[in-house]
């Protein structure tokens, strides 16, 4: 009996990287995501400016990034579905 991974990011089927999420958690994972950067966008930019806002996103990119390879198919270049 074999037990089949449920990626949260699936990946794309042309190029390299992932696609839009197909499970409830990476939609959450995203929401979260897309809420930290608007939060950044209103707290943080007017107060500390732009070096220490792009910082910011910086983490909360390279975050994203991780959940993605660890919760997402493995990434490899695709030249599509055949």
């Amino acid at each position: 009996m074999s037990v089949e991974k449920k990626y949260w990011f699936p990946a794309k089927r042309y190029g390299w990287g992932w696609g839009i999420p197909n499970v409830w958690q990476g939609w959450l994972v995203l929401f979260v995501f897309l809420l930290l950067v608007v939060a950044g966008a209103v707290v943080v930019l007017p107060t500390q400016g732009q070096l220490i806002f792009n910082l910011y996103l910086g983490i909360i990119c390279a975050a994203l990034i991780a959940v993605c390879l660890l919760k997402g198919e493995p990434p490899r270049w695709r030249w599509g579905s055949h």
